[in-house]
């Protein structure tokens, strides 16, 4: 017998109910499955809202971890986009090209480090500071110096390398050995890093906040006081600030909070508003160690990615924007906390900076990210009990405050 057209068949284990679940068939019978995702398929984006492949809306305040800093489909940034796409994408290299010029002028220029490399994450970035760093070292005559020191619980990458410099164990869990010359000290312990400074240490590498560690600020002073030690013992301070940097924290970079100068950072993230390009910034002095032919990246400085981060370069040397991330930052710190008086047996701390914070429970997060995800608020974990917010600079306070009622309605008792 015919099944009427207008009749729905009865649904099987074989028969996806929603274009979600279709999708995500597919997913799991052809990627690699080393993501913990979430069950939706992200469709469409405007601002700090997205919508699934069933048509569902959701509050984005965890904005692509830290990227869309302007929000999705940002239109100033989806012109520059197309303007170029329009003319021309790639080219290699071995050529020069006007956007990313013009893109390593406006970032030397915010940031006071006179060089600049170009990449496609933060991960790379990273490399290229840890290979800067070694090859600082052997310019100067002493290869010996080839450690890095960096800290527990810190996070800078996946690549080989940057996931030694990690200091999470259960980033390193079966890709042993690893490479050497990389120790991990307590973060933002000054002392313990002087005692692990001996003759083979090159470089410290530290993030300003730990943002995969938990959502969790160097202590005040603490990065000053690694800049006098590197002074002092002739290593090189490298920052990361993949996460940090591009005006998240209410600054430019979150190291000129404490009013020094790196010797040179990784920035990614919201650098290209979501697309995909990274950045090593040096100075004079330690550029000179890369010279012609010691380090590359195919599609470092794509046409199309330094197009839309010259647009988020534009917005975030305002100085009013960036007062604006710091307003709602503060603001959400102290709603966070009205919410933690109420609920002192589920929340353990509310803290972060500018629009990276971090609301740690006395649970784990995993559940409660699922939950918000149910009812209609993305986010998700930053360590095992943090839930993670890094919205879009765009975001209002009336959204933040969406945010937190979603969160308080899950964690609330029945």
């Amino acid at each position: 017998m015919t099944t009427p057209s207008s009749a729905k068949p009865e649904p099987t284990s074989a028969t996806p109910r929603t274009q979600n679940e279709i999708w995500i068939e597919k997913a799991k019978a052809h990627l690699l499955l080393n993501y913990k995702q979430q069950p939706i398929v992200l469709v469409r984006g405007k601002g700090v809202r997205v919508w699934d492949a069933d048509g569902r809306e959701y509050l984005d305040l965890l904005g692509g971890i830290a990227t869309c800093a302007l929000g999705h489909c940002h239109p100033e940034v989806v012109a520059a986009v197309k303007a170029q796409v329009e003319t021309l994408w790639h080219v290699s290299n071995v050529f020069y090209s006007e956007p990313s010029i013009e893109l390593a002028a406006q970032l030397t220029a915010i940031s006071g480090l006179p060089r600049a490399f170009f990449c496609n994450s933060g991960a790379e970035a990273n490399e290229a500071l840890i290979k800067l760093a070694r090859k600082t070292m052997k310019d100067r005559g002493t290869p010996e110096r080839f450690e890095i020191i960096s800290f527990e619980n810190s996070f800078h990458g996946r690549t080989l390398a940057a996931v030694t410099a990690t200091g999470q164990p259960k980033y390193h869990k079966g890709f042993e050995p690893l490479p050497a010359g990389f120790h991990h000290v307590p973060y933002g312990d000054i002392e313990a890093v002087r005692k692990a400074v001996g003759p083979s240490t090159a470089a410290i590498l530290v993030e300003p906040i730990q943002g995969e560690g938990g959502v969790r600020a160097a202590p005040q002073g603490f990065l000053k006081a690694l800049r006098e030690l590197c002074d002092e013992r002739g290593l090189l301070l490298l920052v990361d600030e993949v996460q940090t940097g591009m005006g998240r924290t209410g600054k430019p970079f979150a190291f000129q909070h404490e009013g020094i100068l790196p010797d040179a950072i990784s920035v990614a993230k919201a650098l290209g508003n979501g697309l995909p390009i990274g950045a090593m910034l040096c100075s004079e002095a330690t550029g000179k160690s890369l010279p012609t032919g010691t380090h590359g990246s195919t599609f470092g400085g794509n046409l199309v990615a330094a197009s839309a981060a010259n647009v988020v370069i534009r917005y975030i040397r305002d100085p009013k924007l960036l007062n604006e991330i710091q307003e709602k930052g503060e603001y959400f710190i102290a709603r966070g906390r009205e919410l933690q008086a109420r609920l002192p047996t589920i929340i353990k701390d509310v803290r972060g900076r500018g629009l990276l914070m971090g609301i740690e429970l006395q649970q784990e997060a995993a559940p409660v990210i699922a939950r918000c995800r149910e009812q209609g608020l993305l986010v998700n974990a930053a360590g095992e009990k943090t839930v993670r917010f890094a919205p879009a600079y765009i975001v209002t306070r009336e959204e933040l405050d969406e945010g937190l009622r979603i969160l308080e309605r899950v964690l609330t008792p029945a």
